[in-house]
């Protein structure tokens, strides 16, 4: 019997011990472990029902940030997270609306060993006046512990405050309480993120190598057992494990006699080229449970092969991480070849996939893994309105599936073709009527923001469908995607004041809505490009074969859009559109491709469309406006600030009705009157 067919704990330990020099420290016993971690964690039994106050949270989910005490210094990744907070839409400067409390002193490096390490932490945070034992407060921390044990201990007692941390032990982690945030490095991007790598050219998913993974090798001290074994398994084929002993000062006096040998594999390799040319990529523990390995790996499309037992996986409260990695085990070292040998193509697409996915959705920036991290908190705070795994598992992901709209999937036009839902006018209350066109519902809905008084009720025209007036309030531009208790229906058809549509233009589109329920649809198009010269985005309205917008003035789009307008884009960016009463449209435009990823779609040409409005406006329309191209110019420039990169996708795309301008008779053809146009 071959011999790398049998796996032998005690065998691979003798192999290790041979090449690896004697340790130079002594450990802490398991007592004295125990010690520090009950020091640690007093209240190892919170959980929200009994560490957390919900009385604060009855007047919302907001989270404050205290300010910064002097002689306070904050490392650039934390300001990052404090940052991250500031613009979203959960924080206030009012402590007493608050329900969440985010501490000014930086927490995230614990190495007492560090440049980073911020000393007196323990009595900064007893002096805030409503620290009260760590209650509703979350505690950031990257690395904990030190040399030679590396033990979670911060320094400081968490109390009753909830952890956001990085490498968590299953065995201290609170379940529900705390957070298991992924360890990332300061040069993360605040916002927007890397893009993944998967592309349409890697199907079928054939790539180079198997498995690779190049990093560190620890030759004493936890964390050194699994990196010294790695070469068992390497084979200089398609299994590329590469480890380098030559780090750290004193490296040469504990090198053991694999140390030149494996320094000279090393140096043969880059590493970002076994990265995207690999289909599994290893991601051994190092000195800590959590590594970088994990994040560069997802960006890249490497399913992650975690050998890190008791690791507790970043989100795993709400990420099914079984459809995106592989969950090794250390002791079982030699069966991981075999374990990725036998995953089959169509499993290895699917996994890379969900790889792109849960990097773009809660991985790619640090404002990203912020605010997952406070939407957790949110939905267990109101778990009555959380979102189910679907939501968190599936495009676009939980940070655009707001719960508070609904907790249903079949309410959200994202999961429709999962759930086998047919595009339609449904009510709120989910009844269709699908199965008979005749029976949709279908309402008007005139939303009266002109400063003229509202005329009366007599003087409109008779509808054979219920028609409802709203008169704003406010009279602004974002009021328009309000979402009013009285649309009902799925489909919103969003129409200008001087739109000039024909019955068989918008039957149509309802149509072309039908089949892309998550995308805008409709006529009027518009473009973005990059001006090199000014270093911005710029805003055309040339027709060409080319589009990334889509007007508002005449689309249809889901009615989840007005609530995502409504209550996800920072206030800020609203009081914007209203000051200026521009940018509306292409904000919902940025909106929904930062949602799904994809251009609108354009039906028919509608040449004669700003035209004919220009032509019937009056001298103040705002297409006559000559300030109006140029503010649209900085409203482009605003709205991808906001989401730290340019979400809007060109395309030249656009559905016609079948026959459409074809050479047969016009009587073949279901929409004729839509070629006179």
């Amino acid at each position: 019997m071959d011999v790398m067919d049998v796996f032998c704990p005690n065998c691979l330990c003798l192999c290790v011990q041979e090449d690896s020099p004697q340790l130079q420290h002594q450990h802490t016993s398991p007592r004295e472990r125990r010690a520090i971690r009950d020091n640690i964690y007093k209240n190892k039994r919170c959980r929200m029902e009994t560490c957390f106050d919900f009385a604060r949270c009855q007047s919302g989910f907001r989270v404050y940030i205290y300010p910064p005490q002097r002689g306070d210094e904050i490392s650039e990744t934390y300001q990052k997270i404090l940052s991250s907070i500031e613009e979203s839409r959960f924080h206030t400067t009012d402590p007493s609306r608050a329900c969440l409390f985010i501490l000014a002193v930086d927490t995230l490096d614990r190495d007492q060993l560090s440049a980073q390490f911020v000393q007196n932490v323990r009595l900064r945070i007893q002096s805030l006046p409503t620290w009260n034992d760590g209650r509703n407060h979350l505690i950031f921390n990257l690395y904990s512990g030190t040399w030679p044990d590396y033990t979670e201990d911060l320094g400081f007692e968490v109390g009753q405050a909830m952890l956001a941390k990085a490498s968590a032990d299953v065995v201290n982690f609170r379940p529900h309480f705390d957070i298991s945030i992924p360890l990332f490095s300061k040069d993360h991007p605040p916002k927007g993120g890397g893009i993944g790598y998967l592309t349409l050219n890697d199907a079928p998913p054939s790539r180079k190598y198997l498995l690779v993974f190049k990093g560190k090798r620890y030759l004493t001290g936890i964390g050194s057992e699994t990196r010294n074994a790695l070469y068992h398994i390497h084979n200089g084929e398609d299994i590329i494990l590469l480890t380098t002993c030559k780090h750290g000062k004193d490296w040469e006096k504990h090198k053991d006699s694999r140390c030149g040998r494996d320094n000279e594999e090393y140096s043969k390799f880059d590493y970002q080229e076994l990265l995207h040319n690999s289909s599994f990529c290893l991601v051994p523990r190092g000195r800590r449970l959590g590594s970088f390995r994990f994040l560069e790996a997802l960006q890249a499309a490497c399913i992650p092969v975690i050998l890190s037992n008791g690791w507790e996986l970043p989100f795993s409260e709400v990420i099914d991480w079984r459809k995106a990695a592989i969950i090794g085990d250390e002791r079982l070292l030699l069966q991981v070849s075999s374990i990725t040998r036998s995953v089959g193509h169509d499993r290895i697409l699917a996994l890379r996939q969900q790889t792109q996915f849960l990097w773009d959705a809660y991985f790619s920036s640090v404002a990203k893994i912020v605010l997952t991290t406070l939407e957790i908190i949110q939905d267990r705070v109101d778990s009555h309105v959380s979102r189910n795994r679907l939501l968190w598992n599936s495009l676009p992901g939980g940070l655009y599936a707001l719960p508070q709209y609904s907790t249903d999937p079949a309410q959200f036009p994202f999961y429709y073709a999962i759930l086998g839902k047919l595009a339609s006018s449904i009510n709120r209350r989910g009844s269709s009527n699908k199965l008979n066109p005749k029976c949709l519902q279908m309402c008007i809905v005139v939303l009266w923001n002109c400063d003229k008084p509202l005329p009366p009720r007599n003087k409109w025209p008779s509808t054979s469908v219920p028609l409802t007036v709203i008169e704003g309030q406010t009279k602004t531009m974002s009021s328009r995607f309000f979402p009013h208790d009285v649309i009902l229906t799925d489909a919103v058809l969003s129409l200008d004041e001087d739109s000039v549509l024909s019955t068989n233009e918008v039957d149509f589109a309802f149509i072309v809505w039908q089949n892309f329920p998550e995308r805008i649809v409709g006529y009027p198009a518009r473009s973005h490009y990059w001006d090199s010269s000014r270093s911005r985005w710029g805003y055309t309205s040339k027709w060409t074969n080319d589009y990334s917008m889509v007007l508002t003035g005449a689309a249809f789009y889901h009615r989840y859009y007005h609530y995502l307008f409504t209550h996800y884009v920072p206030a800020n960016l609203l009081t914007t559109v209203d000051r200026i009463s521009n940018c509306e449209d292409i904000l919902m435009n940025f909106l929904v491709s930062a949602v799904t990823k994809q251009p609108p779609i354009k039906v028919t040409q509608k040449k004669q469309y700003k035209e004919t409005m220009m032509s019937q406006g009056s001298k103040a329309s705002r297409w006559a406006d000559p300030d109006h191209f140029a503010q649209r110019q900085t409203c482009m420039n605003a709205f991808s600030h906001w989401l730290g990169f340019m979400p809007l996708v060109h395309s030249q795309m656009r559905l016609d009705p079948v026959l459409f301008r074809d050479q047969v008779s016009i009587l073949r053809k279901k929409y004729r009157d839509i070629e006179k146009l």
